[in-house]
């Protein structure tokens, strides 16, 4: 059976991971919110699906009266959230794929003719 973690151990457990790579900011913390939602949404899903005995499709009729087979709300949700859950894992430096890649690197300020004008009249 799977077990759903709450959202505060799952940011717990980012933020372990993340402090292990050497990856984590403090100003990376509203994106790990968001991320750990996620994460805590899928396992919600993943419990449901597991619960249906993992039925992908189900029968479905129409405003037309027809009926046909379409994919489950929640399946299709999983699928939506796993490539968010990826975007997001690469934004965050969590993944094998981005550990392989350097850091960005901070944007050197450059400074502006008025800026130098001023600290030159101090």
């Amino acid at each position: 059976m799977i077990t759903v973690k709450t959202k505060k151990q799952l940011r717990s457990t980012v933020i372990r991971e993340m402090k292990n790579l050497g990856t984590y900011k403090k100003e990376y913390n509203n994106l790990i919110d968001i991320y750990v939602g996620m994460l805590h949404q899928y396992q919600v899903f993943e419990l449901q699906f597991e619960e249906s005995g993992y039925q992908i499709t189900e029968e479905y009729t129409n405003k037309a009266g027809a009926t046909n087979d379409r994919k489950r709300p929640i399946f299709t949700a999983m699928e939506s959230l796993r490539k968010d859950i990826v975007s997001y894992s690469d934004r965050l430096r969590l993944n094998p794929k981005t550990l392989d890649t350097e850091p960005p690197k901070k944007v050197e300020q450059i400074e502006s003719p008025l800026d130098q004008f001023l600290t030159n009249q101090k």
